[in-house]
């Protein structure tokens, strides 16, 4: 089953649930598809890294935004959207662990023969296309710094 049609069964059970947080993210879901489709040329599919690209980058607004709330202060702003996060991710694959982000990111860097941080642009873009949707770029990014300083 395509993301679209997962996500208008999950939209269809929360409308009937009358669940609000879930309906406000497979909304933006649903919108992200649709703008997303649009934009490719009245393609009538995304491909699958298309999809999970943009999951992660609705994912990620909401993370960011919920930062900025709680940083002000903000939890009843704050909670809505880490809730969204929370409902959108559920359309991800599952996240790696830390420690085996840093197993790819090793073996990158030997099959790469990567000897410090002007080679990180090399090992960055291997092991994010390796791991997309798996992991965080910015926890990817982390872990290459640590390993070639």
């Amino acid at each position: 089953m395509s993301l679209q049609q997962e996500v208008m069964t999950a939209l269809k059970a929360a409308m009937k649930s009358k669940d609000q947080t879930a309906l406000t993210a497979l909304r933006a879901v649903k919108s992200a598809i649709l703008l997303a489709q649009t934009e490719s040329g009245a393609k009538e599919e995304l491909t699958e890294e298309q999809e999970l690209k943009l999951l992660q980058k609705l994912v990620k607004q909401r993370k960011d935004s919920a930062a900025i709330y709680l940083e002000q202060d903000r939890k009843d702003l704050a909670l809505p959207e880490i809730d969204e996060a929370e409902v959108i991710s559920q359309f991800l694959p599952e996240a790696l662990t830390d420690e085996e982000i840093e197993k790819v990111v090793v073996a990158t860097i030997d099959q790469v023969g990567a000897e410090g941080m002007k080679d990180m642009g090399k090992v960055m873009g291997m092991v994010s296309k390796e791991l997309a949707g798996q992991a965080d770029g910015k926890t990817i990014s982390n872990i290459v710094k640590a390993k070639l300083s």
